[in-house]
């Protein structure tokens, strides 16, 4: 497993793409933070740009850094979730513009998932996360199911949970307004 951390991380720092299990599913990923990186992802699933993808995290404590302003009940809602959550937060700041929403907020989800956690924490910046498959395509819901052209247009594969019987995890989205109204999108 640390090989394939070691690995991966060094595929993050080039602005270059992995394929990696999350929490809900298997994923596109790469730096948060690099527009280039970000562009690869939507050219690699042929999604229109305005069609926006979520961000992992690993630690609430670091959210700061990443939203202006970080609404009082976002903290409440990080601490009961039981099962995957992404809040789309108001006010995000130091991510790559192409994964901001027209109103300047951002997908955000902690993952609890054990080797992905060790994985954003070494790289030390948040990760993009994007089901591996084509825009409009069904979600694969484990490795086996993943396309071969997708496995072929990243630069790193996670070997970890690849033979596992996974299957993808359902989540909730909850958009926070400025203000304090709350939108639910999935529940």
């Amino acid at each position: 497993m640390i090989d394939d951390l070691l690995n991966a991380i060094e595929v993050l720092k080039k602005g270059d793409i992995i394929l990696y299990p999350s929490d809900t599913a298997w994923s596109l990923g790469c730096d948060a933070t690099n527009p280039h990186a970000v562009e690869k992802i939507y050219n690699i699933k042929k999604r229109a740009a305005s069609k926006r993808m979520m961000v992992l995290m690993e630690n609430p404590a670091l959210l700061d850094r990443y939203i202006d302003g970080v609404p009082e009940i976002a903290w409440d809602l990080i601490e009961i979730s039981t099962t995957p959550l992404t809040l789309i937060l108001p006010n995000a700041k130091n991510l790559a513009h192409n994964l901001l929403n027209d109103d300047g907020s951002v997908g955000i989800r902690f993952t609890k998932e054990g080797f992905l956690q060790e994985l954003i924490r070494r790289f030390r910046r948040p990760i993009v996360s994007s089901s591996a498959n084509s825009s409009g395509m069904k979600t694969p819901v484990n490795f086996h199911e993943i396309k071969k052209e997708i496995i072929g247009s990243v630069d790193y594969t996670v070997q970890y949970r690849q033979n596992d019987p996974f299957v993808s995890n359902p989540f909730s989205i909850i958009k926070l307004w400025i203000g304090g109204r709350i939108e639910i999108i999935r529940q």
